[in-house]
């Protein structure tokens, strides 16, 4: 019975030949791919900290794509070469594609986070340092790797995400960021004074060059935002550098509140409100009444 991974063959110079030729074709392809990869890598080379950022997901990428192009060539140039010794690839190769089949099927939680990761970084949705929210999580990214994703949350915790579970990301750290100040004055105060002395203040906090260089654009007064028994609602809009809004937001605030006491404008507080009387369903008995008799 013929064997059917083996077919008799007389080994030649001939063959020996193109093995060389298949080993100097390996040595040049994946020579190719490296220079092709670095070049990627220095593309992306600058001084700024977010370009070293991008930078390593870079190397990342191109660390990915050089081992995946190296597999496929030693791969293909294994089998071409086992024709040389008359090993029959036709089996192999479909032994080998049913166990890369079932081992992608047992592994494709796996495969599916390398596959999320690889376009994560490829696409550029986010990289280290920057603030995102996936899902019920809020945090700045302190490790991006092909499998999982690491934040540091507000609290100080470390949270580990698959990046197959990442369907949805907001990217809070990018290009600019934007928050709205509200200031609830009291009923009584005036609303055109209260305007214009925001007006007055938000243009002293963008001609302040301690802070210039932080805002993107604003501080801008919007109006009033709403009325309520408890006071009118007005709303200051600010676009500010990335992850630079609660800095901007706690200086702006501190100095509303410092020029509102100056100018007497009174903000509205919260009123504590006492009952004082029976419990519903029961009547209150006047003061110093006896009690009743049984």
């Amino acid at each position: 019975m013929a064997n059917p991974f083996w077919k008799s063959t007389d080994f030649t110079v001939a063959n020996g030949l193109r093995l060389i030729g298949y080993l100097v074709a390996v040595l040049v392809l994946n020579r190719v791919l490296k220079v092709v990869t670095m070049r990627l890598v220095k593309l992306a080379t600058s001084h700024t900290r977010v370009a070293q950022m991008r930078e390593k997901q870079t190397r990342t990428l191109a660390l990915v794509l050089y081992w995946f192009g190296t597999g496929i060539i030693v791969t293909a140039a294994l089998l071409t070469a086992l024709t040389e010794f008359g090993v029959n690839v036709v089996p192999v190769a479909t032994l080998a594609g049913v166990a890369s089949v079932a081992l992608g099927f047992g592994a494709q939680h796996l495969v599916w986070d390398l596959i999320s990761g690889f376009f994560i970084i490829f696409e550029d949705q986010f990289f280290v340092g920057d603030i995102i929210r996936v899902g019920d999580w809020t945090g700045r990214v302190e490790h991006l790797s092909l499998r999982r994703t690491v934040l540091r949350d507000a609290q100080g915790g470390l949270i580990t995400i698959s990046n197959g579970e990442i369907r949805q990301v907001a990217n809070l750290s990018r290009d600019w960021s934007q928050v709205w100040v509200d200031v609830v004055v009291s009923s009584d105060a005036a609303v055109d004074a209260a305007l214009a002395l925001l007006e007055k203040i938000s243009g002293e906090f963008r001609n302040d060059a301690a802070w210039s260089a932080a805002l993107v654009d604003g501080p801008r007064v919007l109006g009033v935002e709403s009325l309520s028994l408890a006071g009118t609602t007005l709303r200051v809009q600010v676009r500010t550098a990335p992850s630079r809004q609660d800095d901007v937001a706690r200086e702006l605030r501190r100095r509303i509140k410092s020029q509102f006491e100056s100018m007497n404008i009174s903000l509205a507080g919260v009123q504590r409100v006492e009952l004082v009387g029976a419990i519903r369903g029961q009547t209150a008995e006047p003061a110093g009444a006896p009690p009743e008799k049984e």
